[in-house]
C-alpha cells in the first residue's frame, strides 16, 4: 500500500491518567480515615453500585460524542425495572427471559428517542426532556398505586450476594468492564465508531463525506436504550424484594456526571468510554466515602459538582488552545 498508515490516538488519554490518580489518592485517603473502606464488605458494594451508572454511561458517551444528550434514562430505567419486576413476580420469568424483556423494553424506549431526534430535527435536550416525563408517567402507571413486592432472587447473578460474584468480583461490574472494553475497541478501531466522532465534530461535513448521519444518531440512542434495559436488571438485583417508585430517580444526573468527568466534551466530537467508566467509579467512590465518614449525604453532590465544573473548565481551555493553534 502506498498510503500512509492511519495514526491512532493514544490508547489512554491524559484525562484518564488523571482520573486514575484522583481515584488512587481518594481511596488512599479513605483507607487511612476509615480502614474498613478497603475491605471486601465495602469495595464489593461500591463496584456493584458503579456498574449500572458506568453501563448506561457507555451509551451516553456515544450520544454526547455525536453532539446530543439523553436526560430520559432515569425514566427509562423506571419503566424497564417495573416491567421486569412484575414479570418476575407475576409470570415467574427466568433469568434469560427477564434480561431479554428488560433489554427489549429499553431498546424500544431508546428507539423512540432516536427516531424523534434523528428524523424530527428537534434538539436532543428538548426531545429527551419530553420523553423523560412520558417515561415517568408510563412507569407510574405500570406501578399502579403501590410497590412491586415479593421479587424473587432470579437476578441474584447480578446482585450483591455470593451468587453475584466470581473470585470476589461482582458479575455486574465484570460485565460492565467487558462491554466498556468492547465499546472502546469499536469506537477506536472501526469506521462506524469513528463516524460518531465525525458527526459530533461537524455533522454537515460528515454527511458530505458519506456518513449516514441520521442512521448513526438513531443507533446511538438505540444503544443507550439497550444498555438501560440491562442496567435495570442490575438495579433490581441490587435492591431488596421490593421495588418502589423512586427507582431510576437521579440516575440521569449520575450518568451525565460520569461522562463529563470522564473527559467527554459536552459540545460533542470528543470522548472516551474508558474515561466514563473511571468517572462512574469516582462518583460512586465519593458517595461511598461520604457515607462511611458519617458526613451529610449532600456533600457527595457538592464534590461531584466541583469535579464536573473542573472537567468542563478543562475541556473549554483545551478547546480554546486548539482554536489558537489552528489560527
Amino acid at each position: 500500500m502506498n498510503g500512509k498508515p492511519r495514526v491512532l490516538p493514544a490508547p489512554v488519554t491524559g484525562q484518564e491518567v488523571v482520573l486514575l490518580g484522583v481515584i488512587a489518592v481518594l481511596w488512599t485517603a479513605l483507607a487511612v480515615s476509615t480502614p474498613a473502606f478497603l475491605t471486601a464488605g465495602s469495595i464489593q458494594p461500591l463496584l456493584v453500585a458503579t456498574a449500572p451508572v458506568a453501563l448506561v454511561g457507555i451509551g451516553m458517551t456515544i450520544v454526547i460524542v455525536t453532539g446530543g444528550i439523553d436526560v430520559s434514562v432515569g425514566g427509562a430505567i423506571m419503566v424497564c425495572s417495573v416491567l421486569t419486576a412484575k414479570a418476575l413476580v407475576e409470570a415467574e420469568a427466568g433469568l434469560g427471559v427477564a434480561v431479554l424483556l428488560a433489554v427489549a423494553a429499553g431498546g424500544v424506549l431508546g428507539l423512540v428517542n432516536g427516531v424523534l431526534i434523528a428524523y424530527g430535527r428537534v434538539h436532543a435536550i428538548i426531545i429527551t426532556f419530553g420523553t423523560a416525563n412520558l417515561f415517568l408517567f408510563l412507569g407510574l402507571r405500570i406501578f399502579g398505586s403501590g410497590t412491586v413486592n415479593g421479587i424473587p432472587g432470579t437476578l441474584a447473578f447480578f446482585g450483591r450476594g455470593t451468587a453475584g460474584r466470581t473470585l470476589g468480583v461482582p458479575h455486574a461490574f465484570l460485565i460492565t468492564a467487558l462491554l466498556t472494553v468492547a465499546a472502546w475497541w469499536y469506537l477506536r478501531h472501526t469506521a462506524g465508531g469513528r463516524h460518531f466522532f465525525a458527526i459530533g465534530g461537524d455533522a454537515q461535513a460528515a454527511r458530505l463525506a458519506g456518513v449516514r448521519v441520521r442512521r448513526r444518531v438513531l443507533l446511538a440512542y438505540l444503544t443507550t436504550g439497550l444498555l438501560v434495559g440491562l442496567a435495570s436488571c442490575f438495579v433490581i438485583a441490587q435492591g431488596t424484594s421490593t421495588l418502589d417508585q423512586s427507582v431510576g430517580s437521579g440516575k440521569e444526573l449520575a450518568v451525565i456526571a460520569a461522562v463529563v468527568i470522564g473527559g467527554t466534551s459536552i459540545m460533542g466530537g470528543r470522548g472516551s468510554v474508558l474515561g466514563t467508566f473511571l468517572g462512574a467509579l469516582l462518583v460512586q467512590s465519593v458517595a461511598s466515602g461520604v457515607t462511611q465518614l458519617g458526613w451529610r449525604s449532600q456533600l457527595s453532590d457538592l464534590f461531584v459538582g466541583v469535579f464536573i465544573i473542573v472537567a468542563v473548565g478543562a475541556d473549554l481551555l483545551r478547546a480554546r488552545a486548539r482554536a489558537r493553534r489552528n489560527r
